[in-house]
């Protein structure tokens, strides 16, 4: 489990290909030096297992499944990556419940800035917009935000600029993909009453 505070930006050093799966290593300094072998680290939200650590470098072993719901096999080398550990008991949830199962990936539309914040634009999915709700909370890129409109294919959120600065956001722009996890709490809901009108 996660909250969508972002603990640092990773960098990618390499995206290492075997037939339908890959192995992704990043540089983390932060993360990186305290992480263990088979601990949970959200990258870009999604959720991955260590498997191998040497200092700064943590390495995950990404599955096919992984590379087709999320941005992770596009991303080159140098990249920025969002980096949190899982929730530690007893830790303080800033965010919201995050689990990092990246459900899809969706197309920034704007990303601008408004004075001193930026304007985040988003294309909304049709079979995931029943999850999006104006102030409801959203994870993009394991970022959590909170929803600031809605319209028929696109929803937008506000970025301050500590977020932007302390994230992979600074490096977005139109055009771009980034991973999107819907609210855990309206996927039960939905859930819960597709099954009691059956």
């Amino acid at each position: 489990m996660f909250t969508g505070l972002v603990i640092e930006t990773g960098e990618i050093v390499s995206l290492t290909r075997t037939g339908e799966s890959a192995r992704l290593t990043l540089r983390a300094p932060a993360t990186g030096p305290g992480a263990q072998i088979g601990d949970s680290i959200a990258v870009n939200g999604c959720c991955l297992t260590a498997t191998v650590r040497d200092g700064e470098r943590v390495s995950f072993d990404l599955l096919a499944e992984t590379l087709r719901l999320t941005n992770l096999g596009s991303l080159a080398p140098g990249s920025r990556v969002n980096l949190e550990p899982a929730l530690g008991a007893g830790a303080k949830l800033g965010g919201h419940f995050v689990q990092g199962h990246v459900d899809t990936t969706a197309e920034v539309l704007d990303f601008s800035p408004h004075g001193a914040d930026f304007r985040l634009e988003v294309a909304l999915p049709a079979d995931f917009a029943q999850y999006v709700a104006h102030k409801g909370s959203i994870a993009v890129d394991g970022i959590s935000l909170t929803v600031a409109e809605v319209k028929d294919a696109s929803f937008m959120c506000w970025i301050i600029p500590h977020t932007r600065t302390v994230t992979n956001l600074a490096a977005r722009s139109k055009g771009g993909r980034v991973n999107l996890e819907f609210d855990l709490l309206a996927k039960y809901v939905e859930r819960i009453v597709a099954r009691k009108r059956a």
